[in-house]
């Protein structure tokens, strides 16, 4: 995913899910509605960047917080480049809904 120009100001944004990395509660080519600003908890899934590759987002869930940023994991272990890769990343906002094509909640796993 690109961040796209103009959208970092709105409190609430879309994102398509790209990859495997998610599944099976994500799967490639679902949007979801991201709420920016919101502090994730260990369990939610979160919209996030890593330093090393500023301007690619993705989608992982937090599992804790690590220094100055947060430790996140794809539900897939064997399909998701996350932070046993790239190290603690920037969490942008938590996912709150997916929109498309199945709409309902995407809850938070219990830590």
């Amino acid at each position: 995913m690109r961040r796209s120009a103009g959208l970092d100001c709105w409190p609430m944004r879309r994102a398509v899910v790209r990859g495997p990395s998610m599944s099976p509660v994500l799967r490639d080519g679902d949007i979801v509605l991201v709420v920016r600003g919101d502090c994730p908890r260990p369990g939610t899934v979160a919209l996030v960047q890593w330093p090393s590759r500023p301007g690619q987002l993705s989608v992982k869930r937090v599992t804790g917080r690590c220094g100055t940023g947060w430790w996140v994991l794809g539900d897939n272990p064997r399909g998701s480049t996350d932070s046993r890769g790239l190290g603690p990343a920037e969490v942008l906002g938590t996912v709150w809904l997916r929109l498309w094509p199945s709409p309902g909640l995407v809850r938070r796993r219990r830590a």
